[in-house]
């Protein structure tokens, strides 16, 4: 094992390394950005300089939201290795609100969301005791069951177009699986940890032989981007089109949680959940609530860093400042964004599905620690898997319920958190007949914890 892989989360590595694992962080969550922008922009028609203007201001929120989680200035941000990208929820939401009124009232619902992270984090941060590591572990396996059926369904398409599982595009998503995989188990030291980027690198190269890579576009347009402040015009802030966003601000507080204590544990962070989880969700609400001034979604910390951690075994939160400092560049520099977007969606989606199976092995190590010989924790489990994957895996399965009730039922990371969290109660704390001291047990066992130096060994 080399030097670069002992390192813990407050070690400043070299600068070349800096740069490369900072690098290869930007590569893989690059699509995240563009791709959001991209979905908003074609389903409102929005012309090219407004949607390179919002790509732009995407990748500037990104950025400074990382250099803000990075380095937790004023106990905003988490000092941990994190990436900020758009939520994928919040944006289907975002364009939601923007087709039903406007753009100016889907940016007065993203400012007002940030708000309500403010108003409501005090009350949650009393309820973390009641997230164990049966939930986050439960949690972190739907995370990566989602995240690869969407992923997934990049890469094959829609379906009943010409393009739909097309053999070309999945090949090249296998391709690029491959060569990860192939770097990661002949590759050491630092070149190991770089697997996901050459990986990467492999796909395209392999993309642009069989004239996949178009980089037409890289060189036209203008040199500089800078991002408009208020590019829709003043928001517009109506409370009830705000409502789904709010509902979901809830949700992303509990997946906050998970990938909060999961990375916290891999880098062997000493700082305590209750410590640790508000300083996240206070960056995400101040990200989220910049970026509605300059018209994007709600920028949220997500799922991704416990992939990309975990995969390239790189701690050090000096890394994903660099990396936010790049996005600030790619930001400003309008041929680097167009650059990212030439990368075909299908190598950047394999690429993203092995980081994204990662976060379920994590999952599975978390939950691997709980004694699921034990009755009550096996039905925990069964009752949070059941409800969780059933709207991931079958969509439109609640299509039928009031729609007051879909964006919680429909939403599988919601569901399964919040059943893991009730039937622990239900099993484990809430015993009627159980003496004062079991009772007491359970809510300490209850209790999560990050433990001291909990980084794996390899």
């Amino acid at each position: 094992m080399t030097d670069s892989e002992h390192h813990d989360v407050d070690t400043v590595l070299p600068l070349p390394q800096l740069l490369l694992f900072g690098l290869q962080h930007v590569l893989v969550m690059a699509a995240v950005p563009i791709t959001s922008v991209f979905l908003v922009a074609k389903a409102l028609d929005l012309s090219t300089a407004l949607t390179v203007n919002l790509i732009s201001a995407t990748f500037l929120m990104c950025g400074l939201g990382s250099l803000l989680q990075s380095f937790g200035p004023a106990r905003l941000g988490a000092r941990l290795p994190f990436v900020m990208v758009p939520g994928g929820a919040p944006i289907v939401m975002f364009l939601g609100i923007a087709q039903q009124r406007d753009l100016q009232t889907a940016c007065g619902a993203v400012i007002l969301t940030a708000l309500f992270y403010f108003l409501v984090l005090p009350v949650f941060t009393r309820l973390l005791r009641f997230f164990p590591k049966i939930v986050i572990g439960t949690l972190l396996l739907l995370v990566s069951v989602n995240l690869l059926k969407v992923y997934g369904g990049i890469i094959a398409g829609k379906p009943g177009t010409p393009d739909f599982a097309s053999p070309l595009h999945i090949g090249l998503a296998l391709a690029t699986i491959g060569f990860t995989l192939l770097f990661a188990r002949l590759l050491k030291g630092m070149l190991g940890q770089l697997s996901v980027l050459l990986g990467l690198v492999a796909g395209t190269a392999l993309a642009a032989l069989l004239g996949q890579l178009d980089m037409s576009a890289v060189a036209n347009g203008p040199l500089f981007s800078l991002p408009t402040l208020l590019p829709f015009g003043m928001p517009t802030f109506d409370l009830a089109a705000t409502v789904p966003l709010l509902v979901f601000s809830v949700i992303s507080m509990v997946e906050a949680t998970g990938q909060t204590m999961a990375v916290a544990e891999i880098v062997g962070s000493k700082e305590e959940p209750c410590a640790l989880v508000p300083r996240t969700i206070r960056g995400d609400a101040v990200m989220s609530l910049l970026g509605g001034f300059f018209g994007t979604s709600m920028i949220i910390t997500s799922g991704e860093n416990i992939g990309i951690v975990r995969a390239t075994q790189v701690r050090s939160r000096y890394v994903t400042a660099v990396a936010g400092a790049l996005l600030i560049v790619v930001a400003l520099l309008a041929p680097l964004g167009r650059f990212a977007n030439a990368i075909p969606a299908s190598v950047v989606s394999g690429t993203a599905l092995v980081v994204f199976a990662i976060i379920g092995t994590i999952g599975i190590d978390i939950l691997r620690k709980v004694d699921l010989h034990e009755r009550s924790n096996m039905y925990v489990l069964a009752g949070a898997l059941t409800m969780g994957l059933l709207p991931i895996l079958v969509p439109g399965i609640y299509s039928q319920f009031p729609k007051a009730l879909q964006p919680i039922l429909g939403n599988g990371l919601a569901m399964g958190a919040m059943t893991a969290v009730v039937l622990n109660l239900v099993f484990q704390i809430w015993r009627p007949h159980a003496a004062p001291a079991q009772a007491a047990a359970a809510a300490t066992a209850a209790t999560p914890a990050v433990r001291p130096g909990a980084a794996p060994n390899h």
